[in-house]
């Protein structure tokens, strides 16, 4: 086969060449920044062009070449290219082709637009490499536009009682959509882990508030904090009281997270596909074999046994999805 599973990560022998390793290789071809499928070590990486300042920010000093969506380069006779995954800014599927057989490995992926990132792009192939991170029926996620809607309300409100309001997301990927998403004349301050991925992606920072320890109280008065999860419980967090805080996550959809936060609000919102988009982009490939990653892989195989008469398998890899704050709850009932 094209595609190995090896104890160093997705591996293709005729390339000599690693998908998202994770032990250091000589040639890794990378979907997107995110730690747990970019990590630092290997002699030489491949991603996509807007990956490129992200990657260098979080990896240093590394040989990297990237590559446009849809444009292919030649590895010992293996095409390969790079398409949208909608995950993330610059996030891609890898596609590799060998005398007429078609893998795809779509590292996470998203299949709702966001109104940010490109949009999820169907590949048709043999063998497709999925994660599900949600993948079991309960996952159901809104779509971006009455997102936007709640997060507007709540921050509208939270200002007019005198409230600051805290949102907390990943640095990569949920902040950029939280910032995307908010519509307010309120100032905004960033922590600086946000500022300083925001800068690495191009993203624009014009709007924002770099927190410094010179920070007073009075510049919100009141206005919207967007931090990462390492802010909440610690005394950074106190500096903006009074306020309500907010957790963005897929997960948010279970009420026991948010209660196991202590989170005033949750928004569920996720840079991965909920089950639809799971079911989706599975049949969307045609692919008679799916190899399942992380997430409720066992489920999700064998669903796709069941009710689509794939061949399916559940793969193990160290990649780790969606936490919060490295909690990854139970399902219970979704929120009403």
């Amino acid at each position: 086969m094209l595609i190995q599973f090896t104890n160093r990560g997705i591996y293709c022998p005729q390339a000599d060449v690693y998908i998202d390793p994770w032990k250091p290789v000589s040639k890794a071809i990378i979907t997107h920044a995110h730690s747990d499928h970019a990590r630092i070590g290997n002699s030489s990486y491949l991603s996509h062009t807007d990956s490129e300042s992200i990657l260098r920010y979080r990896l240093g000093e590394i040989s990297l070449q990237t590559l446009p969506y849809n444009e292919t380069v030649v590895m010992n006779g293996v095409r390969i290219s790079l398409h949208p995954a909608g995950h993330v800014i610059g996030s891609a599927q890898v596609r590799l082709e060998y005398q007429g057989e078609v893998w795809v490995i779509s590292g996470d992926y998203k299949v709702k637009k966001d109104g940010l990132t490109i949009p999820f792009e169907p590949l048709k192939c043999q063998h497709f490499v999925t994660e599900s991170t949600f993948g079991l029926p309960i996952y159901n996620f809104p779509e971006s536009d009455e997102l936007k809607i709640r997060l507007n309300d709540w921050v509208k409100e939270n200002a007019e009682r005198g409230l600051n309001s805290v949102i907390i997301g990943y640095a990569l990927g949920k902040a950029q959509r939280i910032l995307n998403a908010l519509e307010t004349d309120l100032p905004i301050l960033l922590h600086s882990t946000i500022y300083n991925t925001n800068a690495a992606l191009g993203f624009d920072n014009s709007r924002y508030i770099k927190f410094t320890q010179e920070f007073k109280k009075e510049q919100l008065n009141p206005g919207v904090v967007v931090a990462t999860g390492t802010a909440v419980g610690s005394p950074w967090l106190k500096r903006f009281e009074p306020y309500r805080l907010a957790f963005c996550s897929g997960w948010m959809q279970l009420r026991g997270a948010r209660r196991r936060r202590n989170a005033d609000k949750g928004f569920v919102m996720s840079d991965h596909a909920d089950w639809k988009g799971l079911n989706e982009a599975v049949e969307a490939t045609g692919a008679e074999n799916v190899y399942v990653t992380h997430g409720y892989k066992s489920v999700f195989a064998a669903w796709l046994r069941e009710r689509y008469k794939i061949n399916a398998v559940e793969v193990e890899t160290l990649f780790e999805g969606e936490g919060v704050e490295n909690e990854s709850p139970e399902p219970e009932a979704p929120q009403q």
